[in-house]
Order: C-alpha cells, then structure tokens, then sequence
C-alpha cells in the first residue's frame, strides 16, 4: 500500500492509482493511520522527511504499532548518510528512539553509484526486550484502557504489548504467500466460533465469484484493476477473485464487526472507513466498487443518497458498481444511480450491477 498526504506531494497518489497501484491518501500527523495493529510486513520511506522523532517519538511509535512482530522498516533519508550538522542531530535522535522502542539495525549502507544511504530495522517478535530496558521511556500501553480502534483516535504515547501465539509462545509469522492466503489466521482463534464462519465466508466467496460474478453479470473484468470492496468482513471476495490481474481495497466499516486485522493476516491490503463520509481518495481512481448487503445498517446513520454521490464520485467513467442486497434497497439505489445517467441492470432479484458513464450537463447554468 503506498501512502502520501494529498497537499505536499504533488498528487502522487493519484498517479499511483492510475497506473493500478495500490495506495491511499493518508499522512502520519496527530491521529493514527487507519489501520489495525501488527498489520504490515515491512514499511518503507524513500527521500523520507517525517519527524519521527517529533512529539515524543510519536510519528515511529506509530509505524511500530501498525508494523508486524518480527517486521522491517526500510528508511531512506540523508540523516543516514549525510554528515552535516542537522542530518547528525536527526540521526542521533532516530538511535536514541530505536533503541528504546527495541529495533535493532539490520543493515546499514551506502550506494555509491547512486548518492543514497539506507538502514534496515527489525521490531522485536516479544516483549520481553520492553520489559528488561533500564527506564521504561516510553511506557507499555495499559490495553485495558486503550481503545483497539485506530478512527479518529490520537497517536499512542506510548508500545504496545507484543502478541503471543494461541499457545502462549513467542509471535508466530503467518505462513508464506500463497498458502497464507487460506490458511485460518492466527488471530482469527481468539474469537469464539470465528473458525467455522471464516471457512463457510471462504466458500461462499468462492462459489459466487466462479458462478456468478465472473460469467453471469456482464461486468467487463478484462478492464478492471482498482476494485474495492465497501465492506470486505473476511476479504472472501479478495480471496476468491486472487488469481485476476487486480487489487482489491478491502474496507471495513467501522461500524461492522473489526475483522481488518484477519484481511492483513491473510495477505490482503485493507482499511478502516465510515460510509458517511467521504472515502480518502481522489476522484474517478477505481474501476469497481463491491458491496454485499452494506445499506441495510449504513441507511439507518446516514442519508444513502450522499453515500451514492460518493460512490459516484470515486468510480471512473466506464467502471462499475456491483451491489449485493434486497430488491427494496436495490431499487432505491437504482433510482439514484439512473438520476446520475448510469446504465443499471437488476439481476437475479439480489444483484444491481451498473455502470458509470460519459454523461455531463450541457445547459448552461441559469442565473
């Protein structure tokens, strides 16, 4: 997932959406990413200006908590291989930081051919190098008083405690891609009877998407790419559609079950996003958007007709949308979408699939 705030660096994100990379606007400030804990294999920062040291020791203490037990961060910046005065006293401040948050420096070098510098970090796989620091700066996190959510929530001050294994034993990486893929995540066991409803999500994904989606539909898929999944639960329509040259974004509604850290333990990418606001993207930057009886809830906190114009706004001329529901909420959202001069087709009384197209106002506004 590539990641950039969408005023300092010249729309970015943009592009890498356009040439079907995967990425978000987002920038590391005063709130969390939206993102679970342990999430990330590796992070990487390239011509990297974050502060990170600033207020604290914030800024890294948030790629700590969203980087995996055991995981990398890969930094590229002249503090690491520039010898001025400012680029010393950021580097002496980063040694101070990594050292009490517990990275260890895996690789330190210097590419002559190129002019750049790079160190490798590695976060701990226990907790135990927390525990045994002469001063406890910064301070494990109390997890009976921290919030699991990273919405609108204020940057940690504070680690937090490593995950142990279901039996008890040092941090477990996932098993290697692709077998990671379906193998039941270890965080999934945590949660009483999640198992059984992961294997039966995983099937039923399978199934629909073979039978259904990919032949009965009339969806182009040949020209989709960025697809997103409104409200991915397990990521089963990721999974299931793997094999095709796309990605998906699979977002999951704050105000659903939190099952974003399973998607990450899968292999997937991911978000935390509520439907009745604005998705943090550009305009027109994906060629699908899928959900599956998403509107039923959202309907009750939020007017559907802002979440349609949304959706609007996010689809590119020629992608689609593919909703799953009841003909009651299909028809509504029918209503809406041919208001917006989109094509749409109700299918097998439970499927809308509709397609955005070229369509602009051509009067002239009337003063």
């Amino acid at each position: 997932m590539s990641l950039a705030p969408k005023d300092e660096h010249e729309a970015q994100i943009q592009f890498a959406l356009e040439r079907g990379i995967p990425a978000t606007l987002s920038v590391i400030g005063t709130q969390k990413l939206a993102f679970p804990d342990n999430a990330y294999d590796m992070i990487h920062c390239a011509r990297c200006r974050v502060h990170w040291d600033g207020d604290g020791g914030k800024p890294l203490m948030e790629l700590n908590r969203i980087l995996r037990p055991g995981g990398f961060f890969v930094w590229s910046a002249t503090p690491v291989y520039r010898d001025d005065e400012r680029d010393k006293k950021v580097w002496k401040a980063m040694v101070a930081l990594t050292e009490a948050i517990c990275w260890k420096v895996v690789k330190k070098t210097f590419f002559d051919s190129a002019g750049i510098g790079l160190v490798i970090y590695q976060k701990p796989v226990s907790s135990s190098c927390y525990e045994n620091r002469r001063e406890n700066n910064p301070p494990l996190c109390d997890q009976n008083n921290r919030s699991n959510s990273s919405w609108y929530a204020s940057l940690d001050s504070c680690l937090v405690p490593l995950p142990t294994s279901s039996s008890g034993n040092t941090y477990e990486w996932p098993t290697p891609w692709p077998q990671r893929l379906n193998n039941k995540p270890e965080r999934l066991s945590q949660k009483t009877d999640n198992e059984d409803i992961f294997d039966e999500d995983t099937k039923h994904w399978a199934a629909l998407v073979s039978d259904v989606y990919l032949g009965g539909l009339s969806i182009n898929w040949s020209s989709m790419r960025n697809v997103m999944d409104m409200n991915a639960g397990y990521g089963g329509f990721a999974s299931a559609i793997i094999d095709r040259p796309l990605w998906v974004m699979n977002v999951v509604p704050i105000s659903e079950p939190d099952t974003l850290s399973i998607i990450f333990d899968r292999g997937l990418i991911g978000i935390y996003h509520d439907w009745c606001e604005s998705f943090n993207t550009y305009p027109r930057t994906y060629d699908l958007l899928h959900s599956s009886f998403l509107f039923g809830n959202l309907t009750q906190r939020c007017n559907v007709v802002e979440v349609v114009v949304e959706m609007d706004r996010i689809v590119r001329p020629g992608g689609y949308v593919l909703v799953q529901d009841t003909m009651p909420m299909l028809n509504k959202l029918s209503s809406i979408l041919q208001s917006l001069h989109w094509s749409v087709n109700l299918q097998q009384e439970q499927f809308l699939v509709a397609k955005k197209g070229f369509w602009r106002p051509h009067d002239k506004v009337r003063k």
